[in-house]
């Protein structure tokens, strides 16, 4: 059951995704702070932040040795 969930979640951002770059595909610039990039679709923008941010979702369990699909472990008593 998490699987599926786990694919589901992708899919409905692609459909999202889709959606919007249809609706809104007037040329966007990105500004940070000094930094200004070429004018590109919004829909393209977006799935570049939203892969962005998956990728350091990724990173992030990557070096913490996390294992979202696992049960975290239950420490057990010393009794006396």
């Amino acid at each position: 059951m998490i699987r599926l969930v786990l694919a589901l979640v992708p899919a409905v951002w692609v459909i999202a995704i889709a959606i919007i770059a249809v609706q809104n595909a007037t040329p966007v610039s990105f500004r940070l702070l000094n930094l200004q990039s070429i004018e590109i679709p919004f829909g393209v923008l977006l799935a570049f932040c939203v892969a962005a941010g998956m990728l350091a979702a990724a990173l992030v369990l990557l070096v913490l040795g996390g294992n979202p699909l696992r049960a975290p472990r239950r420490q057990k008593r010393s009794e006396p």
